[in-house]
């Protein structure tokens, strides 16, 4: 009989909890190869192995227990979280954790995980260096700026502090250049196609085919909606409760920032967005909703675009009616 076997990863050590005739089993492994060749001992080839998307934690098990053909499921957090709450656990140690993912997963149905593909994971982790490099640029010139307002900086400090900004701004033109380099040789025709969209660049075209892994992440575009943040929350109960709609922001805020300055140009270059535009402007929505609906129109035409395999043409709306 197969069993479902929860995991609780850190950086050192991952915590094992499974039922084997009726019987709590717990374990304690290490987070390295000899510790993942330890627990494979316990795994039969029809048991399912559930662990959480921690940090960076969990890749190395994860792929290692996929390559060696293993059932692995990598679950948000959130839900894990959410479930705990629902059971009202109060406990909070990794046995209990351990213990609580393996109870989820009894009950829940379970995707098999595979793992990115390495352009995908190349490009994540320069962009998330990208990012650092930007704010570092951003507090740079802020210190150089405010210490110049004093009247008081010594000629010195000014020049090293200028050496420091130039450095960041070549170092974040060297990181947006290999990033073009990657996606543009890794997801070439998916980034030419989605580029032929009025509104979407080059950036937005190469974020998008990696967040979907070239777009085998998803069966439709309200999944991959939900995944980058834009889908509506709605806050109602009985007749006398209607409170203000907001958008989920549990997605991926980099891809959404991307998306919403998208809108600013499809509003004005996108037949299907500037229709909408007018005619959510008509009905006095704020300026902010409007273009929220618009970048949600945009992944709509991005995954339509992509899973069809087609270039963009306004004269063929119905192309972008996939679900």
């Amino acid at each position: 009989m197969s069993k479902i076997i929860g995991i609780d990863i850190s950086k050192q050590t991952f915590d094992v909890s499974y039922l084997e005739k009726d019987k709590l089993i717990h374990k304690i492994f290490k987070n390295q190869n000899r510790g993942f060749e330890q627990f494979t001992k316990l795994i039969g080839t029809s048991d399912w192995i559930v662990m959480e998307a921690s940090g960076p934690y969990y890749v190395q098990l994860a792929t290692f227990l996929h390559a060696s053909n293993f059932n692995v499921c990598v679950l948000n957090p959130l839900i894990i979280r959410r479930y705990s709450q629902t059971r009202l656990y109060r406990a909070k140690t990794d046995k209990k954790d351990a213990k609580t993912i393996a109870e989820y997963g009894a009950q829940y149905e379970l995707k098999r995980w595979c793992p990115e593909s390495k352009p995908s994971i190349e490009i994540k982790q320069l962009y998330t260096a990208l990012e650092l490099l930007k704010k570092q640029k951003h507090q740079t010139k802020r210190q150089l700026e405010s210490f110049e307002v004093t009247g008081l900086l010594s000629p010195d400090l000014r020049k090293e502090l200028k050496q420091v900004l130039i450095l960041l701004i070549r170092r974040i033109d060297k990181f947006e250049k290999k990033i073009e380099q990657i996606g543009k040789l890794a997801y070439k025709d998916t980034v030419e196609r989605i580029k032929t969209i009025p509104g979407i660049g080059l950036k937005t075209a190469i974020m998008m085919s990696v967040i979907t892994d070239n777009f085998t992440k998803f069966e439709n575009y309200k999944q991959l909606t939900a995944f980058v943040g834009f889908s509506p929350r709605l806050y109602q109960s009985g007749t006398s409760v209607k409170g203000k709609g907001h958008i989920c922001k549990m997605g991926k805020p980099q891809i959404r920032k991307l998306l919403y300055l998208c809108s600013w140009s499809a509003k004005r270059v996108n037949k299907t967005c500037m229709e909408m535009y007018k005619r959510l402007k008509e009905k006095g929505k704020p300026e902010r909703v409007i273009k929220i609906a618009i970048a949600n129109k945009l992944i709509k035409q991005i995954f339509a675009i992509a899973k069809n395999k087609k270039y963009y043409n306004e004269n063929h709306q119905s192309l972008y009616c996939i679900n």
